[in-house]
């Protein structure tokens, strides 16, 4: 579940397209000092219950000698959760001020198992080099990679997409990238579903661009996520509805902080 729920927020923001090792971007989005928090609910026999919250950081910080943008998310269910399901997730992405993503990591406790993800990002000869491992059990198991076409983690291709234009995105339009996840690089594939207004739950409408992140069993499309993000130069997920193997989840937004750019998503 929580890899569907820390996917969900680091797709929301628009889309990237498959592109050469040249990774970085120019950042239209994001400045240091934003903060986004979230309330998470669960469906639990037909009963919404609250189940925990999430928040996300980017602020500035100084890797290998040089001034970058570190990136955190942290997610936590609260203890009546906990009984049935405790997630403790703790990520950082530490990108370059053009968004290349240098490194990234994983803590996650979710129900009784822990792991570590690491994943180092460098760049040589036109490729995109890629050193990552997954601590399990105290058990460490490495993988090295070399790809021709830029390779994002769970962060840092949110920072990257919301930084894109999706002005001239069309309905049904597929958007394919790679992303590391400490043991894989695994191909994804969001589809941009059109615009939508979104009312929350603060009584505030917001104009959205609504995404699907879908998978692909027996050659059929099966929706896992579905997102809504503002129609506006910062692109924040408002909304987020979760398809779980047990039943679904969703992530509002409930405060946004050093925010860029003016909302100007909102209806009035």
């Amino acid at each position: 579940m929580m890899k569907k729920l820390v996917l969900c927020l680091c797709f929301l923001m628009g889309g990237i397209a498959t592109i050469q090792a040249q990774c970085g971007a120019e950042n239209n989005a994001i400045k240091a000092g934003e903060t986004l928090s979230y309330e998470l609910k669960f469906n639990w026999k037909f009963v919404w219950i609250n189940a925990g919250w999430a928040k996300m950081t980017v602020n500035n910080t100084t890797y290998m000698g040089r001034p970058c943008l570190k990136t955190d998310l942290q997610s936590y269910t609260n203890k009546k959760i906990d009984f049935f399901f405790k997630m403790r997730d703790t990520l950082t992405c530490i990108t370059s001020q053009q968004l290349e993503p240098l490194y990234f990591r994983k803590g996650a406790e979710e129900g009784k198992r822990y792991t570590v993800d690491e994943v180092k990002f460098s760049y040589a000869n036109g490729k995109c080099i890629v050193d990552q491992q997954r601590m399990l059990h105290g058990n460490v198991e490495k993988h090295y990679d070399e790809s021709a076409v830029c390779v994002y983690d769970m962060l840092s291709i949110l920072l990257q997409a919301r930084s894109y234009d999706p002005t001239n995105y069309k309905p049904g339009l597929k958007i394919r990238f790679s992303m590391a996840t400490g043991k894989d690089i695994e191909k994804q594939t969001l589809i941009y579903r059109g615009k939508e207004n979104y009312k929350a739950e603060n009584g505030v409408t917001y104009r959205c661009l609504v995404f699907s992140l879908v998978e692909y069993v027996n050659n059929k499309e099966k929706e896992v996520i579905t997102f809504y993000i503002t129609d506006d130069l910062n692109h924040l997920p408002v909304r987020l509805d979760m398809y779980l193997n047990f039943g679904s989840a969703k992530a509002f937004l409930t405060d946004i902080k050093g925010n860029r750019h003016p909302l100007t998503s909102i209806v009035k």
